[in-house]
């Protein structure tokens, strides 16, 4: 092999795009146009980047399959770094196939690994565990280790399995730091950062705190009764009360929760719940069909009585009523949860996050724009969205699969 294009993979390798560009920078044949595209990438010019990792793919003949298909894994991480989720999967599955039957170990695995990564962003654990369950990462070399590391620790994470993951990262750090790959590196830290961010935003007996993963995880397995404004549930016990098709249920038995041990008053449930204005008979009469309705869903849970002003929350197992909410609330907080890790989104990217639809998304987007919450560069299709990272704002950890935003 050209010894300058050995020199520059090294660079690569080792997390040295400018070192690579410096052998590389002034050829134009089909392997230095993949290492000048991924030196590129690691520069974060990925516009550029895509071009190049392109051309490459056109240049290499049918009979360099490897290498044809290591610039499809190249691209796919790209589209994964920039946040366009709507690259073929099927291209990356078909490269891996390739890779893997001409041995090419290292470089399917990471596929998968790309493949977990994007599971994991949109909220699909299960599948990300299923894939993660196939794969022995004894072999790996120290940048694939962190790679497998990062995926488990993101898993737990989500799984609101606060020591498995701060375990995953403890061994992430130790193969970063044999990987010697300084991205990898940051990576790992930022995983950490979020780890000890607030998570979410506890709301018991007129008082709320900020509380990390670690503290939500024990919440989760208390005595108390739970109403989770994260995911609309209410749980108790391993219990679990769904109330995310029941938007005005879950907005009473947020009320209630918040104000326990005491009442709250009915115009306030009609004012929270309904957002009525003006109360007369009829307003008066669904909030009480809506309560027996929320009654009959917190029965295995928790009962409600009627007061002199109102409705109150009585338990029957529970010893404490909490409220657990996002640190920071309005209707588009999901979406500012995506954009909260730093990475820039395309509106398609966050539907296929959310589960909604683009247009969905986009006046959310447009909405934060005007008020000055996030922004926007490029234009059409290349149009993406950023904010920056929004100190003790949510982080997705604790968003669901599928988020309706509606």
């Amino acid at each position: 092999m050209d010894s300058m294009i050995t020199s520059a993979a090294r660079a690569l390798a080792a997390g040295d795009p400018l070192g690579a560009l410096k052998r590389v920078a002034l050829r134009d044949d089909a392997s230095a146009l993949a290492l000048r595209g991924i030196a590129m990438a690691q520069l974060g010019e990925f516009v550029r980047a895509k071009e190049l990792l392109r051309k490459a793919i056109r240049a290499f003949s049918e009979k360099e399959s490897v290498a044809r298909a290591r610039c499809i894994v190249a691209e796919a991480e790209i589209a994964l770094a920039s946040r366009d989720l709507s690259w073929p999967a099927k291209t990356l599955d078909a490269a891996r196939a390739t890779l893997e039957q001409h041995g090419d170990q290292v470089n399917a695995t990471y596929a998968r690994y790309l493949q977990l990564r994007r599971s994991l962003l949109i909220g699909k654990l299960d599948d990300a565990e299923r894939v993660l369950a196939d794969l022995d990462p004894t072999p790996f070399p120290p940048a694939l280790r962190t790679a497998h590391e990062l995926v488990v620790a993101g898993i737990a994470m989500r799984r609101l399995q606060s020591k498995a993951a701060g375990t995953a990262l403890e061994r992430a750090v130790q193969f970063a730091r044999k990987a010697g790959v300084p991205a990898l590196m940051a990576e790992v830290e930022n995983a950490f950062h979020i780890l000890n961010t607030p998570a979410a935003r506890l709301i018991a007996r007129g008082e709320e705190k900020p509380i990390l993963l670690e503290q939500v995880e024990k919440l989760m397995s208390s005595n108390a009764l739970v109403v989770d404004a994260c995911r609309n549930v209410v749980r108790n016990s391993g219990a679990v009360v769904s109330l995310v098709t029941r938007p005005v249920l879950f907005a009473l038995a947020r009320v209630l929760g918040e104000a326990w041990p005491g009442d709250v008053q009915r115009d306030v449930l009609l004012a929270r719940a309904f957002g009525a204005r003006f109360v007369d008979e009829s307003h008066r009469m669904r909030l009480r069909v809506e309560i027996g309705r929320l009654r009959k869903f917190l029965r295995p849970l928790a009962d409600i009585q009627a007061t002199k002003r109102g409705f109150t929350l009585v338990l029957d197992r529970a010893r404490d009523v909490v409220v657990l909410a996002q640190p920071v609330e309005n209707e588009n907080s999901a979406v500012l949860a995506f954009l909260a890790d730093g990475e820039s989104w395309s509106s398609s990217a966050l539907a296929i996050a959310l589960g909604t639809s683009q247009r969905t998304i986009q006046r959310a987007l447009d909405s934060l724009a005007a008020a000055g919450k996030v922004q926007s560069f490029g234009r059409a299709r290349a149009r993406r969205w950023i904010t920056p990272p929004v100190p003790g704002f949510t982080t997705t950890l604790l968003l669901p699969a599928s988020l309706p935003v509606d």
